[in-house]
């Protein structure tokens, strides 16, 4: 297979950004806005045009995979969904088996509105619960309480194929104890699909200025962290869901096409404010990102295009690039794509010092990840890509 169509190995996916919340989380550092109003109709004629200029690019493809993420895209109303759905199977098409994602929050959630986006063309909703404690989701600066994340969870099931929902963990004064009673919680209702994420505390936050000042207590210590870690792999495990990425666990079969595109290291076209890319032609593979401000990515498109960067990728970062991502999912990474992207070969005595110190596994041509190695992620990729 010739480099310009090494994505080939991973399929071919869009991601849509809508930037809006109803408010900002103190831990959130995406992109997200808080407005009173959104004209759905200036920021339906912007999405489409983004999406007609990059299929110009990348003709003759089919999507594996939508993903409307945010910000909080259940504030979308059905409509443009729908809108850019249908403008996407039109330009590309999308093949019958493809994914379409939308991320929600419990306290925009209602029956109503998930059966309309249902019938826009999403078959799979990531509800973003967080905790299954109502004082911890205060203190997360979430909107909704137990009760309503619930009920989300309820109508998601009812409603569409697939339901995701995420937890965060490590969080203030959580012991092991308590994460096990909410985890199992959880657990409970038969989830086919959880994201469980370490609470993150990002420089330019609220947590963040918070911990800066020294005000941001009972956050766990590192041994505290990777018990959480570890019991988390336990618990789902014995509960049916197998830990295919570092944050990600699952029954077979449910997966998320449009995550294991990226960590595979695919084609994705990223549309929206502070959206991400990474598209191959001809000449090479290109990362794009688009400018965060909305107003200015308004603009922007409708002089020419939303992207404020992209920089071609050289077949040795392109290598590295996947590297780092694919180390991040059960199935691991394939030693001869790496080889014909780099040009080269891993450094044997790196992988051997690896597999002794039980943080790799090398079998029938791909390099895996023990659950020690995931652990230590970083500085196992860092050990494996030295020279």
């Amino acid at each position: 297979m010739p480099a310009s169509l090494d994505w080939k190995n991973s399929g071919f996916g869009i991601y849509v950004h809508w930037p809006f919340c109803q408010s900002k989380c103190p831990y959130c550092d995406f992109n997200s806005h808080v407005r009173p109003e959104v004209n759905t109709i200036n920021w339906q004629e912007t999405y489409l045009s983004e999406l007609s200029r990059y299929h110009s690019e990348t003709p003759g493809r089919n999507v594996d995979s939508i993903f409307f993420g945010g910000g909080t895209p259940s504030l979308m109303k059905p409509s443009l969904v729908s809108n850019i759905i249908d403008k996407i199977s039109l330009l590309w098409g999308i093949k019958p088996e493809a994914e379409i994602t939308l991320e929600a929050n419990p306290s925009s959630v209602e029956a109503e509105k998930f059966m309309a986006f249902k019938n826009a063309g999403v078959n799979r909703v990531s509800i973003g619960v967080q905790s299954l404690i109502d004082k911890d989701l205060k203190q997360l600066g979430r909107l909704h309480s137990v009760k309503e994340a619930l009920k989300a969870i309820h109508i998601g099931r009812q409603t569409f194929e697939k339901t995701s929902f995420d937890l965060i963990y490590a969080r203030q004064q959580q012991s092991l104890k308590n994460w096990e009673a909410e985890l199992n919680l959880a657990l409970s209702f038969d989830p086919d699909h959880l994201s469980l994420y370490q609470l993150t505390i990002e420089p330019n936050t609220a947590f963040g200025r918070l911990h800066k000042n020294g005000k941001l207590m009972g956050l766990p210590n590192e041994q505290t962290s990777g018990e959480l870690y570890h019991t988390t792999n336990s618990i789902c495990s014995l509960n049916g869901l197998f830990h295919y990425e570092v944050s990600n666990y699952a029954k077979l079969g449910h997966e998320s096409i449009h995550n294991k595109i990226y960590w595979n290291y695919g084609d994705y076209v990223g549309i929206g404010p502070g959206a991400h890319g990474r598209l191959s032609n001809s000449k090479g593979r290109y990362a794009t990102q688009s400018h965060s401000n909305p107003d200015k990515w308004v603009k922007s498109v409708r002089k020419s295009t939303g992207e404020s960067a992209r920089t071609l990728i050289s077949k040795p970062d392109q290598a590295d690039e996947m590297v780092m991502m694919g180390l991040r999912l059960s199935s691991g990474i394939s030693k001869a794509r790496y080889q014909k992207l780099s040009g080269k070969k891993f450094n044997e005595k790196n992988l051997t010092n690896l597999i002794n110190d039980d943080l790799i596994l090398v079998e029938k041509g791909f390099i895996r990840a023990t659950e020690s190695g995931r652990a230590v992620l970083n500085s196992l990729i860092l050990s494996l890509l030295s020279d």
